[in-house]
């Protein structure tokens, strides 16, 4: 029981040499400083809120209070999860799964940021394949949504091939310019029609209560 307070922080989520896990706040460190080095070419904008732009020190700053406000705000029915990504225990990205209302609507969303070194690599889609499997999986989520900005091809490519359909066109405008993004939606039976890679999971027993769900003994 290595946090008994916030039980997330034992959560472990893997796939071969991929692990995702909630980020204590040394290693929030380590994380801002890859988002920092870079995650998107200069000039294009991937993201439906333009944090990635910040400059120093508000960056390094609104980064962490990003990830507290996500603990801070949790509730069964409604929570963030910020996964951070590690591959041979480098930090490599993030992975994030987000619920609103889900004990009733069992819907998701994902979001997610590589450092461009380890951009092109496979690391997205397989960080969104664990997401995913530990959201259907274990969470009993029904469907998954997720949308991108019509010229960001690698983030639609990841979600076409892990199965997603197209489910109509967004807007948004983080840099205050409106622009057309794609979304996408996937239900746990199209999750469930193909094979996937396996997934472990660890520590999640006692997370159980957190995400509204019955646990063990009760």
């Amino acid at each position: 029981m290595a946090h008994p307070l916030w039980p997330l922080f034992d959560l472990r989520l893997r796939a071969g040499r991929l692990e995702l896990r909630l980020p204590t706040d040394d290693e929030l460190r380590g994380l801002a400083a890859v988002a920092r080095s870079g995650m998107h070419p200069h000039g294009e904008m991937p993201f439906g809120v333009a944090w990635s732009t910040v400059p120093s020190p508000a960056f390094e700053r609104s980064f962490a209070q990003h990830h507290w406000g996500a603990r801070a705000a949790w509730r069964p029915e409604t929570w963030s999860l910020h996964l951070a990504a590690f591959v041979d225990d480098t930090p490599i990205g993030a992975q994030s799964l987000i619920a609103r209302d889900f004990p009733t609507v069992r819907l998701v969303t994902t979001g997610s940021w590589l450092g461009l070194a380890w951009q092109g690599q496979g690391h997205g889609k397989a960080m969104r394949a664990v997401v995913l499997g530990f959201a259907f999986d274990q969470l009993g989520a029904e469907v998954a949504e997720t949308e991108a900005f019509l010229d960001n091809g690698p983030s639609a490519g990841v979600s076409r091939s892990l199965g997603y359909e197209p489910n109509g066109i967004g807007r948004l405008a983080p840099e205050g310019v409106a622009r057309d993004t794609q979304r996408f939606r996937m239900t746990v039976d199209g999750w469930r029609s193909r094979s996937r890679p396996a997934l472990e999971v660890v520590g999640f027993d006692r997370c159980r209560g957190l995400f509204g769900l019955e646990e063990p003994g009760d």
